[in-house]
């Protein structure tokens, strides 16, 4: 059975962990993602980091193909919205603490499926 990504979930639990510990989340995301919206004027080395704490965005939605939120860059409303493969990271700004994603290199061999061992029945 093919499972969905797991990142979504990683991110929400991570952004929740983060703001329990009174820290600022940052949200990393490469920039030149296909179908990513960011400001580009705050781009650099192809990629952006936003701050996702309540204080400085609103409507944020973390789903299972996308994450979007509003926010105001130098005055201007935005909404931002990344696909979840765009997602490098989210980290605490104060420590540095919490996760940054793998990414899938094109071209890559898919790994080996896990091996599963037949269960047998005892009676």
């Amino acid at each position: 059975m093919v499972m969905s990504s797991s990142v979504p979930y990683l991110i929400r639990g991570l952004h929740e962990w983060i703001l329990a510990n009174s820290c600022t989340p940052y949200l990393v995301l490469d920039a030149g993602f296909e179908g990513t919206i960011v400001p580009e004027e705050h781009i650099k080395d192809g990629q952006i980091v936003l701050n996702i704490s309540p204080s400085a965005i609103r409507d944020l939605k973390i789903e299972p193909k996308f994450l979007s939120f509003s926010g105001r860059f130098q005055g201007v409303a935005m909404t931002i919205y990344a696909p979840i493969p765009s997602v490098l990271g989210i980290i605490a700004r104060e420590n540095g603490e919490g996760m940054w994603f793998p990414r899938d290199i094109e071209g890559e061999p898919e790994p080996p499926p896990r091996y599963r061992p037949k269960l047998k029945v005892v009676k």
